[in-house]
Parts: structure tokens; sequence; C-alpha cells
């Protein structure tokens, strides 16, 4: 088990018990940094589905209101005027060969992939250094794309791209600890809506077992969230 720091162990003690409301969660994880830097808040969801079960895949991507506050780097699998308009639209890596080479070696510099369809015929090869880091390009997620303009544009805005994992848990940045409350509220609202509208049309019982949010180095607060 991690060791924590006394300023983690002083936070813990006066962090709130149970379930409370998501105002008050991010009240208190922003009356309470546990770092000298602007922490990232992440959302995470457990869900109350058989993550076993190939119809019960979730993935999405969603498009933040206030963005993350971070600066993503994106790559773009493309030739031709694709790539062109992906350096156009500030792509920070365009190619197509010379790229699937760089990340077959292991290269994985950046946050966001984007590949035309006619690239994903060589980019699915690359799932063993791709896939166990999520950032395979998806249709779901419009990341596969021949608009790769738009693509780049809304990678680089704050889209963020969500999937369940093997324990049915998701998980999520939603800002830094230095936005306004109401931007931090109001990213928060829109990951769970986006997450809502991808339940399964054959799931039953309830949908988000819990939902938590913590910061980078701090506690989790677990919040208050309805199917």
């Amino acid at each position: 088990m991690a060791k924590h720091g006394k300023k983690y162990r002083a936070i813990l003690e006066k962090a709130p018990e149970g379930v409370v409301e998501l105002a008050a969660a991010v009240g208190f994880l922003k009356e309470n940094p546990a770092a000298k830097f602007d922490e990232t808040l992440e959302l995470s969801i457990c869900l109350g589905i058989d993550p076993k079960k190939s119809e019960n895949a979730i993935r999405g991507s969603v498009s933040l209101p206030h963005g993350t506050g971070k600066t993503m780097r994106v790559l773009v699998f493309a030739a031709g005027a694709a790539a062109d308009a992906a350096r156009d639209a500030a792509a920070d890596f365009v190619g197509l060969e010379d790229m699937i080479e760089k990340v077959k070696d292991g290269w994985t510099d950046f946050d966001v992939a984007i590949a035309t369809p006619d690239a994903m015929k060589e980019v699915r090869k690359l799932g063993r250094v791709l896939g166990p880091r999520g950032l395979m390009p998806n249709p779901k997620t419009g990341t596969v794309t021949d608009d790769t303009a738009s693509a780049v544009a809304a990678s680089k805005a704050g889209k963020v791209d969500f999937r369940m994992d093997r324990q049915g848990n998701i998980a999520a940045p939603v800002g830094k600890l230095s936005f306004e409350s109401q931007k931090l509220l109001e990213n928060v609202q829109t990951v769970i809506a986006a997450v809502r509208a991808e339940k399964p049309a054959s799931a039953r019982g309830v949908f988000f077992k819990n939902c938590s949010l913590s910061t980078t180095m701090g506690v989790s607060v677990r919040i208050n969230v309805t199917d």
C-alpha cells in the first residue's frame, strides 16, 4: 500500500464522509489543494454493468465547455491534403509512414492520435503500443476522420475521450483546480451527461454505482449522481 505524506493525511482527516453534493465536493477540493502545482481534477465513475459483455462496452468523447486546462499534443496519421489541413490546424505531429515507424518503436509523446480512414489500414498494426494507453484512433470518438482540421481543433479545445476499463470504471479529467467552481461544475456535469447517454439499452438496475472527484495528489470525495 502506498504511503501518503503528512499533507495528504491531514486533508483526509477532514474530508467529507459518505456521499456529498457535487458543489460541496468541488468546494472542499479547491479549499484543500494537495500540491504546489495546479492539480488536475478527475472524475471517476464505477458503472453497474458487466464489463465482460461486449454489448456493454462504453466509449465516447465529449467537449468540455471550459476545456481541460491542459495543452494537448496531437498526432495525426495522414498524407496529402488531410495532412496539410492538420498542419494548418496546428497539429503537433503529422505524418504517415514516418510517424507509424516512430510509434512502432515505442514513442508515445502525445495525448491524442487522429487518423484518416485510409491511414487506419496501417495504424491498426500499432494496437500493442496505442491500445493499452487509450491512444488508438476510433470513429466513435471522432478520431478517425478525413476532416483532420476539425478533429485537431476539437482536441485542442478540450475534447475528452472516455472508455470503460475491465473493471467497469471510467476516469476523465474535468479541468484544473484553479478553474472557477462554476466552470468545474459544468465540466463535470457535461461528462456525466455524456456517459449517461452511452448507457446500453440492455442495462438494468443502477447504472452509476458510485462517482467521485479527486485531484492529482489529493483525496477522493464521493459525489451524489443519480441515473
